[in-house]
């Protein structure tokens, strides 16, 4: 089969994923927005599978932004070790959670552009969070699942995140954009995997341009 304009290859896409992963939605454990945006911010570098580990005594000795503002960072750095760069994680959490107490009464904001103010947060975690916590799609999440299949399946040419996201944004309906990112994610660690794809198992192989030369 083939799509002609890289919208249909992209509708056709998000039709397939739907139907081999219905369910597609963030790994990341949480319970509200709060604990979403700090488990994005650990979650760089860094499995979800580990920060999933990680985050269930981390918010039950640090249950909200004030308490976290509170804490010394060697406590917050010693609870975190285990998901890589753990200082700066640790600074950048802190401060988050400082400006979150400081500026908006110790909640999320729901707004990418206030988001993106705080410490540690990048348009990746803005979206995340947005899309997954409240159901808005201020834009597409590029991890390097995403990266990796935007390439391969000739969606974009782009090499920065910023970039690619702009690309995925004009040939996407904005009520995809949330959906879009979850199945090209789980779609990149179940099947297109970065070492071996399993282009024989794919069920995009015959309009993926990228099919068997990996």
């Amino acid at each position: 089969m083939k799509c002609g304009t890289l919208q249909e290859r992209a509708g056709e896409i998000v039709k397939r994923l739907t139907g081999e992963f219905p369910r597609a939605r963030t790994a990341l454990a949480h319970e509200d927005p709060f604990q979403l945006l700090v488990a994005t911010i650990l979650s760089a570098q860094c499995t979800d599978e580990r920060v999933n580990k990680v985050t269930p005594p981390l918010f039950r000795k640090y249950p909200g932004p004030e308490s976290f503002a509170r804490a010394g960072l060697p406590d917050i750095e010693e609870m975190i070790r285990s998901t890589g760069f753990f200082h700066a994680k640790a600074k950048n959490i802190k401060g988050c959670c400082a400006a979150l107490v400081r500026d908006y009464g110790g909640k999320v904001p729901a707004d990418i552009h206030e988001l993106v103010k705080l410490p540690g947060v990048g348009r990746k975690t803005a979206n995340v969070v947005l899309g997954s916590a409240f159901g808005i799609a201020s834009g597409v999440v590029v991890d390097t699942h995403v990266k990796r299949l935007a390439g391969r399946l000739g969606l974009s040419g782009q090499e920065t995140p910023e970039k690619i996201e702009e690309d995925l944004m004009k040939i996407l309906p904005q009520a995809g954009w949330i959906a879009f990112s979850h199945l090209l994610i789980w779609h990149g660690r179940k099947t297109c995997q970065a070492r071996k794809p399993a282009c024989p198992a794919c069920v995009l192989a015959d309009i993926c341009p990228s099919c068997g030369k990996d």
